[in-house]
């Protein structure tokens, strides 16, 4: 019988922070997952510190190279077998042992909803909550709701597998946005749970990539919401970046990655 979710993983020299990862799962309550490992031919010791404390009933590793996140993320589609897709990067961790739990709670309430969302808490290396994410996931959620941006967070975006198609490898920093875009518009029903759903590890970004990033964004913006409507609303995002800049000035550790 497969899983109710598959949680992927995507790792490359991931040592320093694939064991919180790991732990968040192996704690959880609810026993009906899979944990996809994959790494991008890591040379440290991401595979070692995978397999020495992972279940290896769950968890199945692929180590090879490949095109860079969103391929990888790819790979993990391609060989999950849940009902549910989960994405955790390494370092994010579940909220709490009960955070799958819930969320299959909402699953099953809501017969097979497209997609089951919750908030997101930013965390520091230690673990401990440092801020709350920029955008707050809104307690309706529909394919309008991401011309703001991406309103809920990649981690905490649970998607029924058979409404997913694959990440568009020609953006190269915002496929993750465009995909929920599309898996929107074929989710039937959006579930909110009023909680963090996954923690959030803060991590750097070059100024060079997060202009591109924010360049590629406003492109898979006005391909699905209209270019003008786009221009206007960068009017207001002007604002918002400014605020989230000053925030990241507050917080000395760690930058915000554009998520």
């Amino acid at each position: 019988m497969s899983p109710l979710f598959s949680i992927i993983t995507v790792t490359y020299n991931a040592s320093d922070t694939i064991g919180k990862t790991l732990a968040s799962v192996a704690a959880q309550t609810f026993d009906d997952y899979e944990h996809l490992i994959i790494d991008g031919a890591s040379k440290d010791d991401t595979i070692r510190i995978v397999t020495d404390n992972s279940r290896p009933e769950k968890t199945k590793i692929v180590s090879e190279p490949d095109k860079g996140l969103y391929d990888a993320m790819n790979k993990g589609m391609d060989m999950a077998s849940g009902e549910y897709l989960l994405f955790l990067n390494s370092g994010d961790t579940l909220h709490s042992p009960d955070t799958l739990s819930h969320i299959a709670n909402a699953i099953g309430e809501n017969n097979t909803p497209g997609i089951v969302y919750g908030q997101t808490d930013i965390v520091n290396s230690e673990g401990t909550k440092v801020a709350d994410r920029h955008l707050i996931a809104p307690p309706t959620l529909t394919y309008e709701s991401f011309a703001e941006g991406m309103v809920v967070c990649h981690q905490a975006f649970v998607v029924l597998a058979r409404i997913a198609s694959p990440y568009n490898l020609s953006y190269r920093y915002s496929a993750d946005y465009e995909w929920c875009i599309r898996c929107l518009q074929h989710s039937r029903k959006n579930v909110y749970i009023d909680e963090p759903i996954a923690d959030y590890l803060m991590e750097g970004l070059t100024t060079a990539n997060r202009r591109k990033s924010l360049l590629e964004r406003f492109r898979i913006m006005s391909k699905y919401y209209g270019t003008a409507p786009t221009v206007i609303r960068h009017l207001r995002f002007a604002r918002r970046f400014l605020k989230r800049m000053r925030l990241e000035r507050d917080i000395p550790s760690d930058n915000i990655q554009n998520q």
